[in-house]
């Protein structure tokens, strides 16, 4: 029977009518529009030309195989759908990651897109395929690729001007890696499957090669270690696609193939058959509470965050907009208050949340180190809301143990075996992104809303701390100090730190799972809160817990 948490709903004191709201949701309005606009250039693949090409060879494009394999009506959380922004490579990186489901069964779900370099195997294709093969092993889900690749893309060095971002990657190393990865799969007991759709050579080959269960289609797939050209010029055999590597080869005589389709939605049917007969349960306990809609309007989370982050933001009008019922029951309200801590409900799944109301106080790193502790010990996921400056600083904070216990606060995150839910709402500075369960932590998920900015610490930090090493370099060695010409360097190191610090900068390198409109916070929490429920809970700790 599902059950209720008694606390009562969190009250809301957000002033809609105000100005400064008017001035955020115009703001984010306005990231919202630049994002649809990329999300819009990722689903364009390689360009007009390409789809045309595409489509006049009866494929569709890689969006539409998933959105036909899928369950009718359900969702799909795409991962990552902006690497590669400000690179010179197209927007996605020519591949696509995201969690679907499939005959009832949640799965991780990636693909080459054919448009793009022929489904290359580019630096940031490359980040986005081993995340996805991370979410499948991580999560305990089955595996399902759609590939059509050229390879590896050759050109060891990338990049035009100097806005345009440069990579140099290792594919023959990434590329052993990744195989390893999805044998690990196999020896895991997750079942991968692995539809082709095209040419897939090289290292393309051993995809259906290290899968579990394979789909080709009749006069479609065409996989070999070698094409044609370079098995003329290594063995002077004169050969075509067909008969070198074919799907009527491969199902009929090299066994590659277990299935062989007719055409791309036989494919797609053979697909969802297969995961259906893979009989697969969550390991993991199943949603026990009611679900019901927050009492407060989503709509106030576009109007919370101000484009300038020096603005408070309280994280509870945030939580009240997120949860079940906007039933909040906070632990240690009057202690540590910079710290929100407390247990909520998000579509039916118990979690413990800690949301930042300021910087990082002695008390208030004790504190979430206490709660992540009990968390723990009955197996809630933690949902971290990251808009934290860091650790507060001085004499007083030294003297009362902020790097004591600051220290137990990220001990107790590094050593929490619970699933890591994390969304940065605004700043993201310094080891307060630590202890708030950054990347680096090992949290199952990472979202961004749209103004969010991470980086070492603020633009106007940095600048100035560098300002006064110059200014003490000068002074030791009696030189005059150049005010003028070190408030340029000042103007310009600003300039880039802000730039660099952007949700979109960090987003288009892969270094989170992708950017979310505020409004679908809870969505996307409530769709990683059933997937984390897949795999079987790890255990708490074999100790008691501590009253830090």
């Amino acid at each position: 029977m599902l059950r209720q948490l008694l606390s009562p709903p969190l009250l809301s004191g957000l002033d809609v009518g105000t100005k400064a709201f008017t001035k955020n949701r115009s703001d984010m309005e306005e990231h919202l529009t630049v994002l649809g606009e990329l999300l819009d250039e990722a689903d364009a693949g390689g360009g007009p030309d390409s789809m045309a090409r595409l489509r006049s060879r009866d494929k569709m494009p890689i969006r539409e195989r998933i959105a036909c394999v899928l369950d009718p009506d359900s969702p799909f959380l795409e991962i990552s759908p902006l690497a590669g922004y400000e690179s010179s490579y197209t927007v996605g990186g020519g591949f696509v990651v995201g969690i679907g489901v499939i005959a009832g069964v949640e799965c991780v779900i990636c693909g080459n897109d054919p448009t793009v370099l022929g489904g290359a195997m580019t630096p940031y294709m490359a980040k986005k395929w081993m995340r996805a093969i991370e979410i499948a092993r991580h999560n305990r889900m089955p595996y399902v690729s759609f590939v059509e690749s050229a390879g590896a893309d050759l050109r060891v060095q990338t990049g035009g001007g100097s806005n345009k971002r440069r990579v140099k990657v290792d594919h023959f190393a990434e590329s052993g890696r990744f195989f390893y990865e999805m044998t690990e799969l196999s020896k895991l007991a997750i079942p991968s499957v692995c539809v082709v759709f095209g040419s897939s050579t090289a290292g393309g080959a051993y995809q259906p090669g290290m899968s579990d269960y394979t789909i080709f289609i009749k006069e479609r797939s065409k996989v070999f270690l070698a094409g044609p050209p370079l098995v003329k010029m290594a063995t002077g055999e004169d050969a075509n696609d067909e008969t070198l590597g074919g799907g009527k080869l491969h199902a009929e005589k090299s066994g590659l193939a277990d299935y062989l389709a007719e055409d791309e939605m036989d494919a797609l049917r053979m697909c969802r058959e297969v995961v259906s007969h893979l009989d697969w349960r969550k390991a993991g306990p199943d949603r026990s509470y009611e679900t019901s809609e927050p009492v407060h309007d989503v709509e106030g989370l576009m109007g919370i965050v101000s484009k300038d982050l020096k603005q408070p933001v309280d994280v509870k009008e945030i939580i009240a907009r997120v949860v079940d019922g906007s039933r909040f029951e906070e632990f240690k309200p009057r202690y540590g208050p910079t710290m929100i801590c407390g247990f909520a409900t998000i579509h039916g799944y118990p979690v413990g949340i800690l949301g930042n109301n300021g910087v990082i106080h002695p008390g208030a790193a004790e504190k979430a180190a206490h709660f992540i502790q009990l968390c723990n010990r009955q197996d809630t996921p933690l949902i971290f809301l990251q808009n934290i400056t860091g650790f507060m600083v001085g004499s007083d904070s030294e003297e009362a143990g902020i790097i004591k216990k600051g220290s137990q606060m990220i001990n107790a995150v590094s050593n929490s075996t619970v699933p890591h839910l994390t969304v940065i709402i605004g700043a993201s500075y310094g080891a307060g992104t630590y202890g708030m369960s950054g990347r680096a932590y090992g949290n199952r998920f990472t979202f961004l809303w749209p103004m969010a900015k991470i980086a070492v610490m603020g633009p106007k930090q940095i600048a100035g701390v560098m300002s006064l090493v110059r200014r003490g370099q000068a002074a030791r060695k009696g030189l005059q100090f150049d005010e003028e010409a070190d408030a340029e360097i000042v103007r310009q190191v600003e300039a880039a730190q802000e730039k660099g610090s952007l949700a979109l900068e960090a987003t288009g390198a892969v270094s989170d799972d992708g950017i979310i409109d505020p409004r679908d916070t809870r969505t996307v929490l409530g769709l990683c809160l059933s997937v984390v429920r897949t795999a079987p809970m790890e255990g708490a700790e074999k100790y008691g817990v501590f009253r830090l």
